[in-house]
């Protein structure tokens, strides 16, 4: 038996989900050191994907929602490079990151911490989660008939050698899930943070409703990785220092908060109301879907409020018993 904390599934009124759909997905390619790519949605807060390219060989990061971006990402790393793909990093269990992992060959290797395949049980319970991040287009989600898993797994640390340079894979804790797993490139610092990690103001979510070993997770990425450049899988890429330094405030600020807030007695809905969300993410009014990604963020601090909550609740409950 492993340690897999299930994720809440209940959602507050109003909730927004993230739209994930792949329709009308682009991936720009930004090249970020000499065969370093973020794969780049054009579209926030579609998923990110990523490629790192050694002198054998190359890798790829997440597969996205459906095995046609997964086919897609491929034709991207064949227009970057000519070394073949040999391994593919799942920082997350999560369809809209793996669901794309049918679409590469068996020459592949897949990597991911054990966490996050033993997370990956019901193909059918994953798209019906995912669907409500369709936004219309769930039947684009027929496409997906297997879900194929990671073939090498481990617990904290992996290193991947694709000749004259290696890739890192890190699990340091619990943060968004219970496997998050980080994809780092030592020679140029720079880190592909999944749901896990993300530049300053990207609003997490907290979907096993832990905000202080998320905390504890990430002082172990900043006393143990030096990272300058974060590409969150949705969102911009960004500083590092700024974006782990936000979120460690967040998570402290959202747990003293909804610990003082029970211990008063208020409402859980109350506090979705009260508890501010300070400097999030802010697009320019003139960008395309600026007033989406506000609510967004401040939707996902809703969530993050009420999981934190039943987080609380269900450790003191247990802790009596």
């Amino acid at each position: 038996m492993l340690p897999v904390v299930e994720e809440m599934r209940e959602r507050p009124l109003g909730y927004i989900a993230p739209d994930l759909s792949p329709v009308g997905l682009e991936l720009h390619p930004q090249q970020l050191g000499e065969g370093v790519y973020a794969l780049m949605a054009n579209q926030l807060p579609k998923d990110n994907n990523g490629l790192v390219i050694g002198e054998k060989a190359a890798l790829v990061i997440d597969s996205g929602i459906t095995p046609g971006i997964g086919r897609r990402i491929q034709e991207i790393a064949a227009e970057l490079t000519d070394k073949p793909i040999r391994y593919l990093a799942n920082t997350t269990y999560h369809g809209d990151h793996t669901f794309g992992n049918a679409a590469f060959g068996d020459d592949v290797t897949i990597v991911s911490s054990r966490l996050n395949k033993a997370a990956m049980t019901s193909l059918a319970a994953e798209k019906q989660v995912r669907r409500d991040s369709m936004y219309g287009d769930a039947d684009v989600l027929d496409e997906v008939v297997t879900w194929r898993g990671p073939d090498a797994v481990f617990d904290r640390f992996c290193e991947i050698d694709l000749g004259g340079r290696v890739v890192q894979l890190w699990h340091f804790g619990p943060g968004n899930g219970s496997g998050d797993t980080l994809v780092y490139v030592p020679d140029t610092r720079t880190a592909w943070g999944g749901n896990f990690l993300a530049p300053a103001g990207i609003t997490p979510m907290l979907l096993i409703g832990d905000p202080l070993g998320y905390a504890r997770t990430l002082r172990s990425v900043k006393a143990t990785l030096d990272i300058d450049v974060i590409v969150p899988g949705h969102g911009m890429y960004g500083e590092a220092d700024p974006g782990i330094s936000w979120l460690l405030t967040y998570l402290e600020r959202l747990a003293s908060a909804v610990s003082a807030g029970s211990e008063a007695g208020k409402p859980v809905e109350r506090m979705m109301e009260d508890i501010p969300l300070r400097d999030a993410l802010e697009l320019p009014p003139s960008a395309p879907g600026a007033d989406r990604i506000a609510l967004l963020m401040r939707s996902l601090h809703r969530l993050n409020i009420l999981l934190t909550y039943r987080w609380l609740h269900g450790t003191k409950l247990s802790g009596a018993a």
